[in-house]
């Protein structure tokens, strides 16, 4: 089932937490070589002919490029939002997305929204809500309404956790169009090629000692993950993929237990079980 490749690879994509605490390096630099080394992996497609024949023309090619800065800005607002105001600010504002792929998807895809998405998206977004022990949102907003409108770190935390919802909405939708007119596989390639190229000019140190994460990145997190995300994506619509992606906070504290010896609250439990529930309706639908 192609929701089951969506699960898998949003699951994959939860153990990123785990590698960027064993790099310990700079966001940028985890990013370049992960996708370089990713693509050594993603050429070896191009042996075979059919995928050599599904090289897109080079009037496509500006159209992946979009594709690879919208996912550049995606992840670097998030992580400027955690920078900036609190963890459950940042993944809360991050994950507005469903609700804004919902409509996206409404217009630009002639997706339906049933009433069975909308009780996915309210059950996904309260269990994250609970996950997080609440947040300072309402308090930022009742600052302002109280003492008018002022800059601080919240504020920009907040808006920057917003912008990236947009952009990974944007993402799924851009996603969801290339993956059924193009060879997924092959614009994961170009994707990565065009990231990498991206990032070079911003790099200037190879730190050897983590060049085995970034290997291992470049194959599980930059190569298999999205070509089942990619694959699932082709069949399943934009609107249920979003809402998927809120099992990716659950597996990230599944592998902080597992690797990490991270011990979460009752709550992480509780609201963990809600989205869960969310993805089962949204699997049980399809």
């Amino acid at each position: 089932m192609a929701s089951f490749s969506i699960v898998l690879a949003i699951l994959l994509w939860s153990s990123l937490g785990v590698f960027v605490r064993l790099a310990g390096v700079e966001v940028h630099i985890l990013l370049f070589y992960s996708t370089f080394f990713s693509l050594f992996f993603q050429s070896l497609i191009f042996t075979r002919e059919k995928f050599r024949k599904s090289i897109p023309p080079l009037k496509v090619l500006p159209f992946i490029f979009v594709l690879s800065i919208c996912l550049l800005l995606n992840t670097f607002t998030f992580l400027f939002a955690y920078s900036k105001t609190t963890i459950a600010n940042a993944v809360l504002t991050h994950y507005t997305a469903p609700i804004i792929v919902a409509f996206l998807a409404a217009i630009f895809l002639g997706e339906r929204i049933n009433l069975r998405i909308m009780i996915s998206i309210a059950i996904a977004t309260a269990g994250l809500w609970i996950m997080l022990g609440g947040a300072t949102i309402m308090d930022c907003i009742r600052s302002v309404l109280s003492r008018g409108f002022h800059i601080t770190d919240d504020l920009v935390g907040i808006s920057s956790g917003l912008l990236s919802g947009l952009f990974y909405a944007v993402l799924i939708i851009l996603i969801r169009v290339f993956s059924q007119r193009l060879n997924p596989y092959v614009v994961v390639f170009f994707q990565n090629l065009f990231m990498a190229t991206i990032l070079l000019p911003f790099v200037k140190t190879i730190p050897y000692d983590k060049l085995w994460i970034f290997l291992l990145m470049g194959l599980v997190h930059s190569t298999i993950a999205p070509y089942l995300y990619y694959y699932g994506l082709s069949k399943v619509q934009a609107s249920r993929t979003a809402i998927l992606g809120y099992l990716e906070p659950v597996g990230a504290i599944v592998f902080g237990i597992l690797f990490l010896a991270e011990t979460p609250p009752l709550r992480a439990y509780i609201g963990g079980a809600l989205i869960l529930i969310s993805g089962y309706l949204t699997i049980r639908e399809e």
